[in-house]
């Protein structure tokens, strides 16, 4: 719901937290010798999913949540080049977790250590940080090794659009006040939010394109008006106005997930909003949402199912509204929108300031899931 806050007490910027993998060692390069490798020059060797946009030393930038990218290398390490002062990042080898990078400066984070073979490694945007730009540089594959060509995509693709629940806000704090441990940012992973964790479960790429306390309409306790989600969404890089992704002809999901309105009505209106009463907000969401969704169609067109969510929201029938904008939508001939609502779920809530725990974003996924799995859909 809340814009992601400054960690109060921010770690170091050379600083590597081990997440996993006994017997492989870290280490950070010298920030000055950090440059693009051979690998951005050559992308076949390695694959991007996500939106970025490419940067004038040649590095690739992004903003959103959980983009990431995927190479193979044979050898016994790897490098990974970054310039980023603010996220945080997972390097996986062979789909396990070997080290957690934080805020690595401009620098190549190598993995060492591994047997001699074909491995697969995958760099992760934990963070969200809308207004810091995190920008990569490719992998380096160690002496005697090489870069192999990039794997191939995988078929299925989603794409989640939503709010804080989506991005995995302070989802492995374990505690509702961060403020004493790091901060939102350093307790974000948006890799185990219910979205990454549903595409995985169905062998999917996924695109996570969450903004926290932003809504359809209305941001959280009507902060920032005259903006919302909307003003966001084809953004590249969400620091820039006007800035437009330009979607790669790759780019063709079969289901879409939107999770926006809980930051429309989780909050009273204030004297001063565009809105007098509820019912003048819900009408205006209503007729935003059927925007939003028009626009999606304009985009990928009549085939990819629109999965659009609600949960229990104060008392505004917020799950009545999104209810009558699938039905409405199947009145005008568009049956691939359906309505999931996940307000019975017991959902804990002990993440940062009341956000989904790692606990309730594997209840969330499992409960996408099963809706998912009402849909029919050809893969």
């Amino acid at each position: 719901m809340h814009t992601p806050s400054v960690p109060q007490h921010p770690i170091s910027r050379r600083t590597l937290v081990t997440a996993a993998a006994a017997g492989l060692v870290a280490s950070v390069a010298t920030p000055s010798v950090a440059t693009p490798s051979r690998a951005n020059a050559a992308p076949a060797r390695y694959r991007t999913v996500g939106r970025t946009a490419p940067a004038a030393d040649g590095f690739v930038q992004f903003t959103w949540p959980g983009v990431y990218f995927e190479a193979r290398f044979r050898g016994s390490g790897v490098g990974v080049v970054l310039d980023d002062a603010v996220n945080d990042y997972d390097v996986q080898i062979d789909g396990v977790t070997a080290r957690t990078v934080v805020t690595p400066g401009r620098a190549t984070v190598w993995v060492d250590g591994l047997a001699d073979a074909v491995h697969r490694v995958r760099l992760v945007k934990r963070t969200e940080s809308p207004w810091a730009v995190g920008k990569f540089g490719g992998f380096v594959a160690a002496p005697g090794g090489a870069l192999l060509p990039g794997p191939r995509p995988r078929h299925r693709q989603i794409e989640f659009i939503g709010d804080s629940f989506t991005a995995g806000y302070g989802n492995v704090s374990g505690v509702r006040d961060c403020s004493g441990i790091g901060g939102v940012d350093r307790n974000t992973n948006a890799d185990l939010s219910f979205a990454a964790l549903t595409a995985r479960a169905l062998g999917a790429d996924h695109q996570n394109n969450a903004f926290s306390g932003r809504g359809m309409v209305r941001n959280y306790a009507g902060t920032s008006p005259g903006t919302d989600y909307r003003t966001y969404y084809d953004r590249a890089l969400l620091n820039v106005d006007g800035d437009v992704w330009h979607r790669p002809p790759t780019w063709r999901p079969q289901l879409i997930v939107v999770g926006l309105g809980i930051n429309d009505f989780s909050t009273p209106l204030h004297p001063g909003e565009a809105w007098a009463t509820e019912a003048e907000l819900l009408a205006a969401y209503e007729t935003a949402y059927h925007g939003f969704l028009d626009r999606l169609r304009a985009r990928y067109g009549p085939r990819p199912h629109i999965v659009v969510s609600s949960t229990r929201v104060s008392t505004v029938p917020y799950r009545e509204t999104v209810e009558r904008i699938t039905r409405t939508r199947s009145t005008q001939g568009d049956h691939r929108v359906h309505h999931w609502y996940y307000g019975d779920a017991a959902l804990d809530l002990l993440a940062c300031d009341w956000h989904p725990s790692l606990q309730d974003h594997r209840l969330l996924s499992g409960l996408l899931l099963d809706r998912v799995s009402t849909l029919r859909l050809r893969w």
